[in-house]
């Protein structure tokens, strides 16, 4: 509903689309927008090159132009496109040429194409132009022709989702007489043009290959509009299929000439160079096939996929009636079927209609093309597994001996015991129900049957019941004579109404198991994409995969990781018939090998590269529980996506180390480079004074060497307090890592620590005001004094460096925790840092990156690593009135009570 509603505010795209340049483009485009003009629309021109023709200049005459944007680019002014007036202006029809027109460096996109886009999803109609060697698919196909290969492409999917293209044409020798006219370059160009790229042959090929391209756009237009008007409650409901791409569906069937059909399908559309497909109907009947002829069926399958066609496995009760449908889906208009084994003696009178007779029926639009026979057949190759196994049974039967007719005689001895259970049930109830009440006794032993065995033993449990009913209830009892005729009568609806139940009922025992089997496909698909998306390791994407696919497939399955270096990591125990060669060999080809493939088919295993959308990430190996599974192509499609999901989540935990790889080395490289920077400049302000300092002792007289010696004193007093910071915080840092950071706790009390903090603090504060406003009561609290005076000596000195006086500490008590507080009346913390108060205590963070002030950004980082050690937090905010507020909330208990003694003079 959402896309819905996007795609109905989306501007429309129509795109000019030619052979090369000259064929009349920007001519055609023109003209329209003229009409459009006339018509009362409103139409505004972007960007229109001309490249100097005449007849395209005059068209713009009437035509409203938005200004374009001057770029400076090496010493030179571009004309541009302006993206942001269009979108302010948002006129009804925008002309944005030169589709494929790379934008001046500093642009917001890259490519105009991305200008277009932006365009389209603010609703604005877009015309452009686009060559055909501009589509990224077709470059290198262009470049290889013509011998020139441009760099400025456009993706096909622009072309694809355009809402028009319009192919603008003409033939080889007008372009070759508009160049020498010189209305495509100028007649110096046009005559170098006319010897490289506009050579005849080149010319034939582009028009060949952008009317193809044309035509696949017209072929999913027609397509799209076909599926929507077919939809449900639609009009357009069983349309029939319109022979526009003159798409091939061959119809596979159990016979022996079905690989010819398949063969002769796919010779019959080589010819035509179209598409083709391949569908088999499997219906009930057709379930029931011995495995030889089930085997038969998937081999021609596989030769459909190796000879290029898209297959399918459909299901249903009328095979005429599947495939109708598939070609009406597919728009295929040929359908190619086998020619019908001719029937012959009493088969004659009572064969079923012809398939071609079917589908001429029920398709009428259809050209059907029968297929000679062909003696021979396409059979499954054995493969040592499936060998194997055969012989672990002890006889010739394969595992799908349970499906031949042998195996269902259990069903036609139930039906016999059912017919007997009822008939005694009935007995005794003879002369208490009416003859009606029995018959829907018998009815209801038919229904029973037929849901637990299918139409066979249905069948036959209906003709013992009316056989039954008649011999023991109907006059003259113990007796098939009938006495009235009207039973006859019942005996018919009896027997029909059995059959039919039975034939309602297999047939509904055939949907439910397909419904099962394409359940248990998305329910396994489903499972493991939810489970994939929450892996964070790719050993959590190999069992998960693994464990999948051997869930669906049975047998063994094995997930298999490229390393860093892209070898194949292999298990270290293989299991039995497991080839690391051919693992090794899909890995690097990137192709599948192995079972069912046409590399290496003898190997009891299947291998298929795990191809993400960047690049192989492994393979997956399997050994089936049945080898035919993967022959099927319903199964053959559900392994590949499951190898794709396992693919992409493989992909996206490498990129999700690589991210976090990423973020740790730019974090390590801003690090260091901050620190760098900080010690650059910290320390080598105070080194340079030093030098300064000491080279001006040698001719300093008396009194200005103690000056100098004082200076002196402070600056490696300042070198010094700026090594212990780096020092202290390595040393906490490793200790608060290692979880041994030694703290000397002991019950001290608050008054002493702050007062010696503030001496400590003194040639920092260099005379300013501190007052204290401490709380009368405060208890004695436990911590390590020498750690905490650290703190408060910090962040005395920040309160100095960045403040304004007076400071005030304050200190109080609460129920479970001690508030210590150091407040400065300046400017408060910078306007960069509100809301994000916390980043003040990273390491060599500091309020004012430029200042001047020395410091490395270590003193707030420190208190905030004493502080956690002790179990407390430290915040930093604004305070009422101006200025910034440190505050420190430890955790305490109750201190100890002092003992009592008798020799105590002043006793409680």
């Amino acid at each position: 509903m959402r896309s819905d509603e996007a795609r109905a505010r989306r501007g429309r795209l129509r795109i000019y689309f030619g052979a090369t340049a000259g064929v009349g483009k920007t001519w055609a485009m023109l003209s329209a927008a003229q009409r459009e003009r006339a018509a009362g629309r409103e139409v505004l021109i972007g960007v229109v090159e001309t490249h100097g023709r005449s007849e395209t200049a005059a068209l713009l005459d009437g035509l409203e132009r938005l200004p374009l944007r001057d770029v400076a680019y090496r010493g030179r002014t571009l004309a541009e496109f302006d993206l942001d007036a269009a979108l302010a202006r948002k006129p009804a029809v925008l002309l944005v040429d030169e589709l494929a027109h790379s934008n001046a460096p500093g642009s917001r996109h890259a490519k105009r194409w991305q200008d277009v886009q932006e365009l389209l999803a603010a609703g604005i109609e877009v015309w452009s132009a686009l060559n055909v060697q501009h589509l990224e698919s077709l470059n290198g196909t262009v470049g290889t022709i013509t011998g020139v290969r441009v760099h400025e492409t456009v993706p096909d999917s622009v072309l694809d989702e355009a809402d028009e293209v319009v192919l603008v044409d003409v033939t080889p020798d007008e372009l070759t007489a508009r160049l020498a006219a010189g209305k495509v370059y100028l007649p110096q160009q046009a005559e170098r043009a006319k010897q490289n790229f506009f050579r005849k042959g080149n010319l034939i090929a582009l028009r060949e290959i952008a009317l193809r391209r044309t035509a696949e756009h017209v072929e999913d237009d027609v397509r799209g509009w076909r599926v929507e008007q077919s939809g449900p409650g639609r009009k357009g409901n069983g349309l029939q299929a319109w022979n526009t791409s003159g798409a091939i569906l061959a119809c596979v069937g159990p016979h022996e000439g079905a690989a010819q059909t398949v063969r002769s399908a796919a010779r019959l559309a080589g010819q035509l160079s179209v598409r083709w497909y391949a569908a088999y109907v499997e219906t009930p009947a057709l379930q029931r096939l011995p495995a030889a002829q089930r085997d038969r069926v998937l081999a021609v399958l596989k030769l459909a996929e190796e000879l290029g066609a898209v297959t399918a496995v459909l299901t249903g009760d009328d095979v005429a009636q599947a495939l109708a449908a598939q070609a009406q889906r597919l728009n295929c208009a040929t359908l190619v079927v086998g020619r019908a084994e001719p029937a012959t003696g009493w088969r004659r009178w009572w064969s079923s209609p012809a398939l071609t007779r079917e589908l001429a029926r029920r398709g009428p639009a259809l050209d059907i093309v029968e297929t000679a026979r062909a003696d021979s057949a396409r059979r499954l190759p054995r493969t040592p597994l499936g060998a194997a196994r055969e012989l672990a049974n002890g006889d010739e039967r394969s595992d799908d001996d349970a499906d031949r007719p042998h195996a269902r005689w259990p069903g036609y001895v139930w039906a016999a015991a059912m017919g007997i259970a009822v008939t005694l049930v009935a007995t005794p109830l003879s002369g208490v129900l009416e003859q009606v009440n029995i018959v829907m006794l018998f009815l209801l032993g038919v229904v029973g049957i037929a849901m637990r065995f299918g139409r066979g033993p249905a069948a036959l449990a209906a003709m013992l019941n009316v056989a039954a009913f008649d011999f023991f209830f109907v006059s003259p009892r113990l007796s098939f004579a009938i006495g009235d005729v009207q039973y006859v009568v019942t005996f018919a609806v009896m027997l029909g109404v059995g059959l039919l139940v039975g034939q309602l009922t297999a047939g509904l025992r055939f949907a439910a198991s397909v419904s099962t089997s394409r359940e248990r496909r998305a329910q396994s698909l489903f499972e493991l994409t939810r489970e994939l998306s929450a892996a964070l390791q790719s050993e959590q994407v190999v069992a998960l995969g693994a464990a999948a696919v051997q869930g669906h497939f049975g047998g063994h399955a094995l997930v298999l990781v490229a390393d860093a270096a892209d070898r194949l990591q292999l298990p270290e125990t293989p299991p039995p018939g497991f080839d690391a060669s051919v693992a090794d060999w899909a890995f690097r080809q990137g192709q599948p090998a192995g079972l069912a493939t046409a590399t290496l088919a003898a190997q009891p295993w299947h291998y298929v590269p795990l191809q993400a959308p960047m690049r192989v990430r492994g393979v997956l190996a399997l050994e089936p529980a049945q080898p035919r599974w993967l022959l099927i192509p319903e199964q053959a499609q559900q392994l590949d996506t499951l190898a794709r999901q396992i693919a992409i989540a493989l992909e996206r935990v490498h990129y999700v180390e690589v991210a976090q790889q990423a973020v740790v080395e730019m974090e390590s490289e801003r690090l260091r480079n901050t620190l760098l920077a900080a010690i650059s400049h910290d320390v080598r302000t105070p080194l340079t004074a030093l030098i300064g300092l000491a080279e001006s002792l040698q001719t300093a007289d008396a009194d200005t060497r103690v000056q100098t010696t004082q200076a002196i004193v402070g600056q490696a007093h300042q070198l010094n307090a700026l090594v212990n910071n780096l020092l202290d915080m390595a040393r906490l840092e490793s200790g608060i890592a290692g979880g041994a950071v030694n703290l000397r706790r002991d019950w001290q009390s608050v008054e002493e620590v702050v007062g010696s903090a503030i001496r400590a603090a003194g040639p920092a504060l260099a005379g300013g005001t501190v007052q204290t406003a401490l709380a009368p009561d405060l208890p004695l609290v436990e911590f390590d004094a020498v750690l905490m005076e650290r703190v408060l000596v910090n962040l005395l000195e920040n309160a100095a460096k960045y403040g304004a006086p007076p400071i005030v500490v304050g200190a109080r008590a609460e129920t479970q925790s001690l508030v210590l507080s150091v407040r400065d009346h300046g400017a408060g913390l910078p306007l960069a840092l509100r809301g994000r108060e916390h980043l003040l205590f990273d390491k060599f963070t500091r309020g004012q990156a430029e200042s001047a002030t020395p410091g490395v950004g270590l003193g707030l980082a420190i208190c905030k690593a004493i502080v956690s050690a002790h179990g407390g937090e430290i915040t930093a905010a604004n305070a009422p009135g101006g200025g910034a507020e440190f505050t420190i909330t430890l955790p305490r208990r109750a201190p100890p009570v002092s003992p009592v003694t008798s020799d105590d003079p002043f006793p409680a």
